[in-house]
């Protein structure tokens, strides 16, 4: 995890959505997505769409991400974490952050009609939450204090705050699609393998059926992924927004599906810790919760529909 942790850092992939010198992302939404298809894919036990979120908020925000920053968000994880006064006044989640040692979490703070960046400093000790075990929640406790950010030259406005939306919705529908792909690999391959009464389990036509639904779902995934991940940066932030949401609806569906199914076709093993698909079903359950899941996108897709405005956070 350490080795995979510092070539990421040093293969500059971390910055992709930092401040490129004349306040663009360096990198597009479809360079982002594509690094999140392909840690996905292999389950990578490594820190980047947390730190890839934090670059994009602080590059908004006119400033310099600080080092091995990630995003608090709320305990639903649907957004980013809004504070008013000096410390955080209910536990905010640090998503997707270093599984040990002391973390920094971006929080947004009320200023007129926009929001300003704090960070909130999470004791080394904290112990990580949630079912994934390749990417770590922390949680930061009621009374953690807020520090300013220096350096911001701007305000969060509520388009800077959908385009954050927008990418997270991106990358969390990219690293679904990388999840179904090798998990679906990993499930040709045993059933290729597997013996039962003489013959290749994946002889079966039950199997096959099985096997064959997922590689459709796959295709629809990755079909309606790509369009987010373009539009991040060239559409209006309601719009990249709107296309996330139903990448990320059909995409979280289908992820559940797949990855139980792989479960399914490995048979008594596949619920072992022996066998390694307990790790991508893992992994899809907070992709697809982390941001909202299929009922949440669904949900604000049909009061984008009936023009009814909502919050920022």
């Amino acid at each position: 995890s350490a080795r995979l942790a510092t070539a990421v850092r040093e293969a500059g992939w971390l910055e992709l959505r930092g401040d490129g010198g004349d306040g663009a992302a360096l990198a597009s939404g479809v360079e982002a997505a594509i690094i999140a298809d392909a840690l996905g894919e292999v389950v990578a036990d490594v820190p980047f769409t947390g730190p890839t979120l934090a670059a994009e908020l602080a590059r908004r925000a006119g400033t310099r991400p600080v080092d091995g920053a990630v995003v608090a968000f709320s305990a639903d994880l649907i957004g980013a974490a809004v504070v008013s006064g000096p410390a955080t006044g209910e536990p905010v989640l640090a998503v997707d952050c270093t599984a040990d040692g002391p973390i920094a979490a971006y929080v947004l703070i009320p200023d007129g009609d926009g929001y300003r960046l704090g960070v909130v400093e999470a004791e080394a000790n904290r112990a990580r939450e949630g079912s994934d075990l390749t990417r770590a929640i922390r949680s930061l406790p009621a009374g953690a204090s807020i520090a300013p950010v220096p350096g911001q030259s701007r305000r969060l406005t509520r388009d800077d705050l959908e385009a954050f939306a927008a990418l997270g919705l991106a990358l969390t529908s990219a690293d679904l699609v990388g999840l179904m792909r090798g998990v679906l690999d990993l499930s040709v391959d045993y059933a290729k393998m597997r013996r039962q009464y003489g013959v290749a389990v994946g002889s079966l036509q039950a199997v096959q059926h099985l096997l064959a639904e997922s590689r459709c779902l796959l295709e629809g995934a990755l079909s309606a992924a790509l369009y987010p991940a373009w539009a991040v940066d060239q559409l209006e932030p309601g719009e990249a927004c709107a296309a996330g949401r139903g990448a990320k609806a059909y995409g979280a569906r289908a992820a559940r599906t797949v990855c139980e199914t792989a479960v399914q076709v490995h048979g008594g093993i596949g619920n072992t810790w022996d066998c390694t698909v307990h790790l991508h079903l893992r992994r899809a359950l907070l992709s697809s919760q982390w941001f909202g899941d299929d009922g949440e996108q669904l949900r604000q897709l049909e009061r984008t529909r009936l023009g009814v405005t909502h919050g920022l956070s």
